[in-house]
Formats: structure tokens, sequence, C-alpha cells
């Protein structure tokens, strides 16, 4: 049964107001909004489908071996608030293209402090439609703080003294189109026209047999008219081996039929833009006319285009007090971190990059991700490649370079983690994903769907099957790999999360001079093991330089009418560079009664300490 899915039809409809042609695609490119338009009627119906990975294990009980839909996101994060109402405030941080909202929670002890006054990390996920792992750890990292706050000493001071920010759901309208429908898609819903023959969304995907996944059609064309093979390693006939034109007997396509005729299969579905690709940081053009420059596939119209993205990058702006990033993808297991147009040591303070060298290794040792390491070169030569390959407009360049923070991307979930080499031929493949799905508990029959054979209404006698799409090649299947794909994650957040900056003050004290006068000291430390500042920070004035300041009370005055009573207090220093990471302040005044210090750190708190003056 085919359903509109709720708000996309709206989309439709914003998107061609006022438009009347239909474009060609020597137009070249024209932001989203002028373009000529015509809608493709095909793709405002999809499929939809109740997944049994959506399901909780008990309902009214949170678990991390299920994948929540929008309203169970929704539910946990209210259940929270009026459970935790000290700890838990929740809000929309923005709306998303279709209107829903972007829910996000603030965790912090309320009674210690306001939360802009406390260092602070935030927590995003599920940017990407069909990431969808990535949400259940954020859910879960917020669930490990909430229920370990008073239990957990360490975690009860992370409360205390700092403020945690969680965005479980960052692209709503494209993760909830993959929940409950059989597209694959990885944008929003903004309806973008994938293969230039002015109509969007006109080829999505289909399933063909009912399964509730669009997966793969393989058809025999005979004897070198191919680029498949049946793989020869496989006795059981169902895995393909790709030999080039001209070399096979199969050829192996998108499941689904062509809707625009062009002779291929899904390459305009519903959406295409990318979020990762919208921040301002090195943002580029998808088409530029001169051939000269650099372009970006689904970078969007202009930076912050999407109001998705637009809402993340606002929101760290009007909160400078985060140091601390975490934006999770998946299905690379990797710690992924800036930065993403050049090598780390290129562009890079090397006082900044040792911090995240520390991470990368400190994070391989908590999950067992085996790489670690910057977009651009880490990642790009990961499976034995040398050259780098830049992204544009991507976020962990934004966050490093214009919002100076340790900014990690993780990618959770890696299939190939949780491969052994079942037949014992020396090599962990294929094969043994197979014996995985014929064979081992809990997964069994749900990884791969052996070919059936299908009449198909272009193509004639076709075979559909092949691998899960969601949860096998993108996502971890619901249940105990999925949990341990959380938790591995979460032990790096919580790292990350202990890692903040945290000035404090260590010791005051008066001494008396002969004059009568006394003078008051008072000696700050910063106790976080990052600096609270990181010099690409103090590079762009993301944040302002710390102050010590005194406040006196009747009876006290300061003996110079020209002295200040705030002063610069400058930044401190981190665990790895001890310069300047304890500092101490004075004040010589005149009189009896209390003096209050107040130190102010952007990233790093404020702190207020009480000094009573006696004649």
């Amino acid at each position: 049964m085919k359903r509109l899915v709720p708000g996309l039809f709206a989309t439709f409809l914003l998107t061609q107001a006022g438009v009347a042609s239909a474009a060609s695609s020597s137009e070249g490119y024209l932001p989203f909004l002028q373009r000529p338009f015509v809608p493709a009627q095909a793709a405002l119906q999809v499929e939809q489908h109740a997944y049994p990975e959506t399901k909780p294990l008990q309902t009214g009980t949170f678990d991390i071996q299920h994948y929540p839909t929008y309203d169970e996101v929704q539910y946990w994060l209210e259940k929270w608030a009026k459970q935790y109402p000290g700890l838990v405030e929740l809000y929309s941080a923005g709306k998303s293209l279709e209107g829903r909202g972007i829910w996000q929670i603030t965790i912090t002890n309320k009674k210690s402090g306001k939360p802009t006054e406390k260092p602070a990390m935030w927590v995003g996920a599920n940017r990407h439609s069909g990431e969808v792992t990535t949400r259940v750890a954020a859910l879960h990292f917020a669930q490990t703080l909430l229920t370990k706050y008073g239990k957990d000493p360490e975690i009860t001071r992370l409360l205390d003294s700092g403020t945690f920010y969680v965005r479980p759901v960052e692209n709503p309208d494209g993760s909830e189109l993959y929940l409950n429908t059989i597209q694959t898609n990885r944008s929003t819903n903004r309806p973008f026209d994938n293969d230039g023959d002015g109509v969007m969304d006109d080829d999505p995907a289909e399933d063909l047999d009912s399964d509730g996944y669009s997966r793969q059609i393989r058809q025999y064309v005979g004897t070198g008219k191919g680029n498949y093979i049946k793989d020869p390693s496989d006795s059981s006939g169902r895995l393909m081996k790709q030999v080039g034109e001209g070399n096979g007997d199969f050829r192996v396509l998108s499941e689904g039929i062509d809707n625009d005729g062009d002779g291929k299969f899904n390459e305009d579905g519903i959406g295409g833009l990318d979020l990762h690709r919208n921040y301002p940081e090195n943002w580029r053009p998808m088409t530029e006319e001169t051939g000269m420059g650099w372009t970006q596939g689904g970078a969007g119209e202009y930076p912050l285009s999407e109001p998705e993205m637009r809402s993340v990058v606002l929101f760290l702006l009007d909160n400078p007090n985060i140091s601390v990033v975490e934006t999770m993808d998946t299905s690379v297991p990797m710690h992924l971190r800036p930065p993403s147009t050049s090598k780390s040591e290129e562009s890079m303070f090397p006082e900044d990059l040792k911090y995240y060298r520390h991470f990368d290794k400190k994070g391989q040792e908590l999950s067992g991700y085996p790489w670690a390491g910057d977009v651009y070169y880490t990642y790009s030569t990961r499976n034995g490649g040398t050259e780098g390959t830049p992204l544009f407009g991507h976020s962990p360049d934004w966050g490093y370079f214009q919002y100076g923070t340790i900014w990690y991307g993780d990618e959770l979930w890696g299939k190939q983690e949780y491969v052994e080499d079942y037949n014992g031929d020396g090599k962990k493949d294929e094969l043994d994903q197979l014996w995985m799905n014929d064979h081992l508990q809990g997964v069994k029959g749900k990884l791969f769907q052996n070919w059936k054979a299908i009449e198909h209404p272009q193509l004639g006698k076709v075979e559909v099957g092949g691998w899960n799409p969601k949860f096998w090649n993108q996502n971890a299947p619901a249940g105990p790999m999925l949990q341990k794909a959380v938790e591995k994650q979460t032990g790096f957040n919580l790292e990350l999360a202990k890692s903040l900056p945290m000035v404090a003050v260590k010791d005051t004290s008066v001494k008396k001079n002969a004059d009568g006068t006394s003078t008051i000291n008072v000696t700050v430390a910063n106790e976080g093991f990052l600096p609270d500042a990181l010099k690409q920070a103090w590079l762009v004035k993301i944040v302002r330089k710390g102050t010590a300041a005194i406040d006196l009370s009747e009876g006290l005055t300061l003996s110079d009418e020209n002295a200040k009573p705030t002063l610069d207090a400058g930044f401190f220093g981190g665990a790895l560079d001890e310069e300047e990471r304890v500092k101490t302040f004075s004040w010589t005044v005149k009189g009896s009664g209390k003096a209050t210090v107040t130190i102010r750190s952007t990233r790093g708190g404020t702190v207020t300490v009480d000094v009573p003056i006696h004649n």
C-alpha cells in the first residue's frame, strides 16, 4: 500500500510555487527555489513499512537494542524532563524543512549555576537520514548522565560543574522517511533533481517483492553481455562479483522501476542534498561555470541554506561556552576529526593537534575502532590509498577552524567489526557474512535475502534479493550488535565529557601590610584536561579572554583609586601545555568587610569565592 509521507506534499507545493516550465540540464546551476520545476508524481507516493527494528523490547522501558522513531525520541526527552526537573531542560532548537521540531535537551545541575556559565559539550546525531545508529547513541549518552547522577561521583561532578547539550535527531524529516518507508535516503526531503532531467525526485526506490526493503535486482543477460558473474567462491550462488562490462553474464541493478525512462534505476530519489556539506567553512557550490574551481556535491544553494544545519550553527554561536562537540555518523568505525581539506600538520596549530591526537589514541583504546584521524588524509587512505581527498562545507572543519573546538564527527558501526573468519579461510569477507546470516543466533535470516524470481514490468524475468540495506550495510542489526556499537561510542563520548576545561579556586590568602591595607591573593587553576581555549579559538576570537573581578562590601575600598577591580585573566592552559594553567590575582584594599572574587572563563566556567577582611 502506498501513502503520502506527512509533510512531503507540502514541501513539493512550496518548491514549485510560482514556477511553470521544466528545466533543461543545459541551463547550468540555478538556486533551488529559482529553478523551473516539474513535480514528479511518482515521488509523491512512497511505500510505508513498519519495521520491527523500531519497536522497543518493552513499551515504556528504555533500551538500546532498537531504533526509536521521532515520536519515541520525543517521548523520552519529555519523560526525562519531567523525571529529572533539576537536571533537564527540553526545548525545540529550530524547525525542520517540513516543520518538525528539532528537539534538544540541556543537562546540568540547575542549582549549581547557569548552563552558559559552565564548561559545555554538545552532542548531535542523525544528520544523515539513514544513519540512525547515532540517534540511539545520543539518547544513551543522555540517559547515562541522568541515571548515574548522584550515584557515580565523576558523573555527578560533571553535571554539577558542566553543561551537556544533546540533540538526538538533527534531521527529523529525512530520518522519519528512512525509518517508516522503504527509502534509503541520505538527505532531508527537500526536492532535488539528482539526474539533471528537469524533474525532481522522479525515480525513487521501490520494493518489488514486498519484503520492506529496496535491495538489488540481478538479471541474466547472456554470456559476455553483462558486468557481473556469480561469485565462484560462493557455492550457494548468492554472491555476485563485478568483472567489468562485457565479461559477465548478469547485470545488477537497484531494486525498483525506471520511472523516468532514462535507463537508470532509483537514481533520482527523494531529496538529494547532503547536510554534511552545508557548513560555512570551505563551502563550495555544486557546480561552477569555469571548470577551474572546486565543487562539492550536495552542498546546497549556499552555506547553511538548510534550516537543520542553520539551527546547529546558530545555537553553538549563541553558546560559546561549548568547547567539545561530538556529532555522529555511520558506517565506517572511525574517530573522525578535522581537517577535511589538508593534512593535519599543514593547517592546525601544533598545540591543538596534540590534543586531537591524544583523543585519537584514547578513542581507539576505548572503542576498538580501527581508524582515528583527520578526514582529508587518514579517512581517505584508510584502505591503502596514498592521496588525500577533500570534503568541503564539512562540520569538523567549521567546528575547529571557525568555532575553535575539539570537534569529532565519529563514524559508528562498521559491519567489518562484527565479522569473524567463520569458514577458516584466513579472510573476513562476504562469505563469512553469509555464514552469519545462515547460522548466527539473533541475526539469522536478517542480513541477506536469498534471490527470488519475479516478473519485472520493464525487464521481464529477474531476481530480487541481496544484503539488508538499512540494518546491516548502514546500521547495526537491532539487538545485541546495536547495543555493543552504541556502548562503545558512549565510552568515548564520556571520555570527551570528562576532558572539559574547569577553572577552580585553589587558594585564597590575605596579607596584612604595614600601612594598614590588606592584599588579597586568589589562586585559580584549570583542573580540566583541555585548555579553556584552543589556539584556533584565540585566533578567530570565538571566545573572549577571561576576567577576574573583585566586588567589595560596605567598609572596603581599593587602596588605590586608580586600581582596576576587573583584571585580565587571559586564557588557561590544559594538561598537555602547562603554561598558565595556574594563575594568581591580587588586589590591595583598605578597611574591613567581605571581598567577593569572580573568575569568568568563556569555556572554563565561572567561579566565585568570598574572602573576609578583618582589621
